[in-house]
């Protein structure tokens, strides 16, 4: 039995989409252990996944952290790991193969530095979707890939039933209206329109709510929806998961709720604007779909209704 290392970092919306990755990778090393270097957020998300032995925490403090750097690298190197698969692909990862593995093939260091086809430059392979990076590097690397282009998050779910029994959730429509606040562009202005619309059409058979995140919660009072928290506190993300995976519909900008929502395989809708493409994001699924503009100050209330009403009944 060997031990065999995947890097994921982040993410909220990263986490979600690299699932079927992972699944490949655990289900093509039946014989093996499985471990997976991460950052603090997600650590105990993690433990969860089926699909991982182990799961070693990375506090991604400064590179110039010798003392750290060092620790970190001596934790790594203890499991004489056989494999490496770097789904991050980030500058940092590749600053950890130069320490670990410097002269490393896509035989020992599966990462896009080491699969890229010849003659193509790391910007042309960004270009494509996420998921079919994915793809492409697990294929080169020797992985049969059954699952990576359709990852399945449900393994992140926790027992919500106080929670929904609290809030006398039934059936519910649930809103993401935050994104970072140095990603405005994401940011979709008219979901208060959109739920007066909601009420208007449906009445009282679905709930409008929202789930804010621990920054999110003062703005949410700003937003006609009940807010839904854990003893005054955002849930966490098995929490999260269970509340969307239970949900009517989502509608969401591009943020990590939203990928969740898809790779859950729950209804919904991401509000795109020119930031990045659906496609890129690899974010549409069979139940959960986008609308793309150029500008999200454009995109009407009764636009997002028209689409949300098609796709719940």
């Amino acid at each position: 039995m060997s031990n065999i290392l995947i890097i994921k970092h982040g993410s909220l919306g990263d986490i979600a989409q690299a699932s079927g990755a992972i699944q490949d990778i655990s289900e093509n090393h039946k014989e093996d252990q499985i471990h997976l270097l991460t950052t603090k957020p997600y650590y105990d998300l993690f433990k969860k996944n089926p699909h991982i032995s182990n799961v070693i925490l990375d506090k991604r403090l400064s590179r110039f952290n010798l003392i750290y750097l060092y620790f970190l690298m001596k934790n790594i190197k203890k499991y004489n790991f056989l494999k490496v698969y770097d789904l991050q692909n980030s500058s940092r990862t590749a600053f950890y193969k130069k320490i670990l593995f410097p002269k490393a093939s896509k035989d020992i260091w599966s990462s896009t530095e080491t699969i890229l086809p010849e003659g193509a430059t790391k910007e042309n392979f960004d270009s494509d979707s996420v998921l079919s990076r994915f793809d492409y590097q697990l294929k080169s690397s020797g992985i049969n890939t059954t699952h990576t282009m359709k990852p399945d998050f449900k393994w992140s779910s926790s027992d919500i039933s106080e929670i929904k029994s609290y809030y006398k959730l039934d059936k519910y429509i649930v809103l993401f209206p935050f994104c970072s606040p140095h990603l405005t562009s994401k940011k979709w202005p008219y979901y208060n329109d959109l739920i007066n619309i909601i009420n208007e059409k449906f009445g009282n058979i679905y709930k409008v709510v929202l789930a804010p995140g621990p920054n999110e919660i003062k703005d949410a009072s700003n937003i006609n929806a009940l807010s839904i928290l854990d003893n005054g506190k955002a849930l966490d993300i098995s929490q999260l998961s269970s509340l969307i995976k239970n949900s009517s519909f989502v509608v969401a900008n591009d943020t990590g709720p939203a990928h969740i929502t898809a790779h859950l395989g729950s209804k919904g809708l991401a509000l795109f604007g020119s930031h990045t493409t659906a496609y890129k994001v690899s974010i549409e699924r069979e139940n959960f779909r986008a609308i793309q503009v150029s500008d999200l100050s454009k995109l009407s209330a009764e636009k997002v209704f028209e689409k949300l009403s098609n796709s719940i009944s």
